[in-house]
């Protein structure tokens, strides 16, 4: 049975960066995959690493050919690829251990034809996140257009390893990469795919990890009159691409900005602001922990592997992972006193009426308090917490995080393995509520 996703690696004398790229993908929490790793002559052990890994792991298929550049590369392995959905990598990069997996989830809910996601910036031991599109919707060709049109330059929208294709568009047009060109061939094939498909969706989570070493054209022994020549080959895909997405009246109305690309300088957009030391831009639990046996210790790893899957919906929806904790609190618990809310999400009444005030000024919930009804035995006001209608996408994210929590908690075991610990645990919480009962009895 064919793989859902083939993810392409070109490699060329990568030996030093191989391990950790491959392993980033073997690693993903995703596993319908073929990895295709293409060895373009290689000089150094490149070779012998992807040999390695195919021999570990029978989703990895790789191919040796000579020397002859990136994109032919590629293009050998758009010919051999088995899956329904393309993933691109370069081999001195990597990407989350996630990533695949948002990449699917996002095409398959969304029946799109290109999922295109943020990115992190890698220089030296910094990083810093690089995104565009912050609408979390589904967007026709024409507004997508209009989006990549601000930016016309940004890697966001010229690479390919950021994106998701699906293999029936890239076969039915015989789409690839044009090995006479060495510079921006990456955007000359999304915009052949981008004519092509019809819907796209941005995924506002980086999982993608740029490493930025790559030399420019500047550093690649080419003649300034071949350098000239490329740029203006790839301005005229990019115009050509707009006279077909646009009718003539828009065209006209937007030839400025069309012709921006001339001058704008084939950067990843303007830099963004260093922001995290590298291994600090992540959900992680200290290796201490990680080790540490007891209750504490259990108790601790499950919150941290909670927000795990809680921070790329947070990250998604332009929330702090605070913010989203408290999402999760409130649409399990939506009518508590505001001190048991508080008790309930671990966080203090000041705190508390802080987010509250921060969601609500997201329009994502509105807060109402209750009188006292009679007979109570508390006289507190509860809260009354009502979603927005623009809460509906993050409110299904939160479904996706428990559920992938819960799938990661019981990975491996049987049905049967499952029924048995939740009984168990079931009468374990019964002993539980039959203590903290008591003090409240009297």
């Amino acid at each position: 049975m064919n793989p859902s996703v083939s993810i392409i690696v070109p490699v060329y004398n990568a030996e030093a960066c191989l391990r950790r790229c491959v392993e980033s993908v073997l690693n993903q929490e995703y596993s319908d995959f073929e990895l295709l790793l293409a060895d373009d002559g290689s000089r150094d052990g490149s070779g012998a690493i992807c040999d390695e890994y195919a021999a570990a792991d029978s989703r990895v298929r790789v191919f040796h050919k000579e020397n002859s550049g990136v994109s032919d590369t590629r293009n050998l392995c758009l010919e051999q690829a088995r899956g329904r959905y393309l993933q691109f990598l370069d081999a001195d990069d990597w990407i989350t251990s996630n990533a695949t997996k948002l990449l699917v989830r996002a095409m398959e809910e969304h029946q799109c034809d290109l999922v295109i996601s943020d990115f992190y910036r890698v220089v030296g031991e910094w990083v810093s996140p690089k995104g565009d599109i912050d609408e979390a919707r589904v967007l026709s060709r024409e507004e997508y257009a209009a989006h990549m049109m601000e930016n016309p330059a940004d890697f966001y929208y010229g690479v390919l390893w950021n994106k998701l294709y699906r293999w029936e568009i890239v076969e039915r047009h015989h789409l690839r990469m044009d090995p006479a060109i060495s510079w921006c061939e990456d955007f000359m094939f999304n915009l052949e795919y981008i004519r092509r498909a019809e819907t796209f969706v941005a995924l506002q989570v980086p999982i993608y990890y740029y490493v930025k070493t790559k030399g420019s054209l500047c550093t690649q022994n080419i003649s300034i009159s071949k350098t000239v020549q490329m740029k203006l080959t790839a301005f005229e895909y990019y115009n050509q691409f707009y006279k077909s997405v646009l009718d003539e009246e828009e065209y006209e109305k937007q030839r400025l900005k069309i012709y921006r690309f001339l001058i704008d300088a084939a950067e990843d957009g303007a830099v963004p602001p260093v922001s995290k030391r590298l291994g600090s831009e992540r959900v992680q639990a200290p290796p201490d922990t990680l080790e540490g046996e007891g209750f504490l210790f259990d108790l601790f790893r499950e919150r941290k592997l909670l927000d795990y899957y809680l921070e790329a919906a947070a990250q998604k929806n332009g929330l702090s992972l605070p913010e989203a904790r408290l999402l999760l609190c409130l649409r399990q618990f939506r009518s508590p006193s505001r001190k048991v809310l508080a008790d309930f999400a671990g966080l203090s009444q000041r705190r508390l009426a802080m987010l509250l005030n921060r969601l609500e000024g997201k329009r994502l919930i509105s807060v109402s308090e209750t009188h006292p009804t009679e007979g109570r035995k508390s006289n507190e006001r509860r809260l009354r917490i009502d979603f927005s209608s623009s809460a509906a996408f993050i409110l299904k994210d939160l479904e996706n995080v428990w559920k992938d929590f819960e799938a990661a908690r019981f990975s491996g075991l049987s049905p049967e393995e499952r029924a048995q610990y939740e009984g168990l645990a079931g009468r374990i919480q019964e002993n539980i509520r039959d203590v903290l009962r008591k003090p409240y009895s009297a």
